[in-house]
């Protein structure tokens, strides 16, 4: 068995080394050498093919098209609460320090403009639904956050924190769009910009209003939030599984955003005391832990395909099981799928892989997928030793 702790401080050390900075799967819109031929950055079909380009391709081809290190908000988010985390279990004054220091930072690199606070990434996205432009907010970047600072909130009592969790529910309650059923629930959007129904952006939205309402009782924030919530159990299929989203070429089912979405419903039931999604919880659940991870502990992306295994995935196993606090009765697994990850997919520096795949592997450290996720899994597994 992998020495959780060591690989634990490896990576820490990894990314305060870096000072929280770095590469994204999909920063490949941010190169220099890209942007300065306007006719191809333009392009819908070379920005899709760029980005894929850099996220597939186990070269890093980042340095020689210049693109630099940079922030990420949402990363920034997942190093918080692990921050968070480790100070409940040991409350040492470099871990407020960093709460303190990254909770600051983050705050500062809201998008303007909008509602409410929220926060977006720190590149052009492009993908097949919409396009994103650097700092565009997501209901996904901003939800992380928002939980973030609330735990921040705790620890520290600044009400800044606690302010800006508050603004961000107008962020998602007059930014979003909205698609709704024949019942009048509905679903978020991702962004301002789309219209696309994806079941674990949208429940990301209700989790958002569910904690922020654990501080305010604002009845309004929990109603809306069961309609979103409803809206996505109502596409769970009979086995269980959500695909990830209602467009065609949205049909497939994976690993970690079935975990978001069984995390954010619970979320929104414990927090509300409504227990009518309880079957929902149960038949995702069961079906996530029998379909996503091998007798080996290696984790699967797809419901019928083993590649490639991302290291997001392993990661969210740990969070969706203690947030939905059966992670003692799962130990066992949680145990199995992160020796796997530690054996397999950390390098001697200290970072993790981001994926494997079937003839290849990507070593490129990049820091929000892979560093700031596996730095928040390892928070929550030590919190429940």
């Amino acid at each position: 068995m992998a020495d959780f702790r060591n690989s634990f401080q490896k990576l820490k050390s990894y990314c305060e080394k870096e000072g929280f900075q770095g590469w994204d799967p999909y920063d490949g819109l941010n190169s220099k050498l890209f942007q300065s031929v306007p006719g191809i950055s333009k392009s819908r079909f070379f920005r899709l093919a760029w980005i894929q380009v850099f996220k597939r391709s186990p070269i890093n081809f980042r340095r020689i098209t210049s693109v630099e290190k940079g922030y990420n908000a949402k990363g920034l988010g997942l190093f918080i609460t692990g921050y968070c985390n480790l100070y409940k279990t040991e409350p040492k004054p470099e871990y407020l320090e960093k709460i303190e220091k990254l909770s600051a930072k983050v705050i500062d690199m809201q998008s303007e403009g909008y509602s409410g606070a929220c926060w977006g990434y720190n590149f052009d996205w492009q993908a097949r639904a919409f396009f994103q432009p650097k700092g565009m907010p997501t209901v996904v970047a901003t939800t992380f956050i928002t939980e973030a600072l609330l735990e921040a909130y705790k620890i520290t009592k600044n009400s800044q924190y606690l302010v800006t969790a508050k603004s961000a529910t107008q962020f998602v309650l007059k930014d979003l769009n909205r698609t709704y059923d024949k019942k009048g629930n509905f679903s978020f959007s991702y962004s301002p910009l789309d219209k696309t129904q994806v079941f674990n952006a949208s429940l990301l939205g209700a989790k958002l209003l569910s904690l922020v309402y654990g501080y305010t009782q604002d009845k309004n924030l929990i109603i809306e939030a069961k309609k979103a919530v409803q809206y996505a159990a109502d596409f769970q299929q009979e086995n269980g599984a959500w695909a990830y989203g209602t467009l065609p070429y949205h049909q497939w089912v994976d690993n970690f955003h079935t975990g978001y979405n069984l995390e954010c419903i619970y979320t929104y039931q414990k927090i509300s005391g409504d227990t009518s999604f309880n079957k929902h919880i149960e038949k995702g659940l069961d079906y996530y832990l029998k379909t996503f991870f091998t007798e080996e502990g290696i984790s699967k992306y797809y419901n019928n395909s083993m590649f490639p295994i991302d290291i997001h995935a392993p990661a969210q196993l740990v969070v969706t099981l203690s947030k939905l606090e059966v992670f003692k009765e799962n130990k066992e697994l949680v145990d199995k799928v992160l020796n796997w990850t530690v054996e397999n997919m950390q390098s001697e520096k200290g970072f993790f892989q981001y994926q494997k795949n079937k003839y290849f592997n990507s070593n490129i450290p990049y820091m929000r997928w892979a560093q700031a996720w596996m730095f928040y899994a390892f928070s929550f597994y030590f919190m429940e030793e």
